[in-house]
């Protein structure tokens, strides 16, 4: 199926994106997306954290105090795994594997990566909160999916004692899902695994898997809901491929916005996802066609 892109400008307000895809799904009533039964959302960058900020510097951080350097970029590589996971595969990184050679006079191992998430998890826990501000659409979003009889499901790559710092504000500010799963609680593990998705499906009561749409702005998280089963949404502006701050993005040319979120939709495309949008101001519109597309007969497989 191709991906579509938001219809949105560089210049228009997140609201006016959002009600410009309210009715664009056309939503009489909550039959328009039937047979629609939940949508499960991953935190940052697409909920909350424009950008998915929160945990990228604090990967740079924690392997700094190792004395190892790694750029933005390379913290973002990863990004959508599970904190370990991240860790892990940050460490397999060749210049990264290298600076740690020259350190320690050794090739990183699994106990190298779990010190650096020991030190990795209480700066994360401090900072989380500073990023949990909703993402614009997020807010109006969420009961506008329940009252078209959607249940609300979330999963994140963040560890349960991060996660337990953010929800608190984020729900305090509107964002509230019916149900949250971390990135460590899972004894199956996380993504690009179906776990946390699949664990939602139980929690809520979902009936089909292939009536649920999974939305995630990293590649590990289509993965997640492709392997689930689902139909799968990727978010290119908002999230990690482009990641931009919103003040960078405020100030951005639009020629170099467009730029960025055209590499984001490409990597989020060929990950398999069956649709893109720049946010979830933009996912009213989308789930329509989707629905809409179930009820010709069309599965996300």
């Amino acid at each position: 199926m191709n991906a579509i892109t938001s219809a949105a400008t560089h210049t228009a307000t997140p609201s006016a994106t959002f009600n410009a895809s309210c009715a664009a799904a056309a939503t009489g009533s909550a039959a328009d997306l039937a047979p629609l039964q939940a949508v499960i959302f991953d935190w940052a960058g697409t909920l909350v954290d424009f950008g998915s900020l929160a945990p990228t510097q604090i990967f740079v951080e924690a392997f700094a105090t190792f004395g190892i350097t790694i750029t933005l970029a390379q913290a973002r590589g990863p990004m959508g795994l599970s904190k370990w996971d991240h860790i892990h595969q940050l460490l397999q990184d060749a210049s990264i594997a290298a600076q740690w050679q020259t350190a320690f006079g050794r090739a990183p191992g699994n106990d190298d990566v779990d010190a650096i998430y020991a030190r990795f998890m209480p700066m994360q826990i401090a900072k989380v909160g500073e990023f949990s501000a909703p993402i614009d659409g997020a807010v109006e979003l969420l009961p506008w999916l329940r009252a078209h009889g959607l249940k609300v499901g979330s999963c994140s790559g963040y560890p349960r004692e991060v996660l337990n710092q953010l929800l608190p504000q984020a729900a305090a500010a509107g964002i509230a899902p019916d149900h949250v799963v971390a990135g460590d609680e899972l004894p199956a593990g996380g993504r690009p695994g179906p776990f946390m998705a699949l664990a939602n499906v139980l929690a809520l009561g979902i009936g089909d898997v292939r009536a649920c749409v999974k939305v995630d702005d990293t590649v590990p998280g289509i993965d997640e809901g492709l392997r689930a089963g689902m139909w799968t949404v990727g978010l290119s502006l908002s999230g990690n491929e482009v990641g931009y701050s919103v003040q960078e993005y405020a100030q951005a040319p639009k020629d170099e916005v467009d730029a960025r979120v055209a590499v984001a939709e490409a990597k989020l495309k060929a990950a398999g996802a069956h649709y893109v949008v720049r946010s979830v101001a933009d996912l009213p519109a989308v789930l329509a066609q989707i629905a809409a597309a179930m009820r010709a007969g069309k599965t996300p497989a």
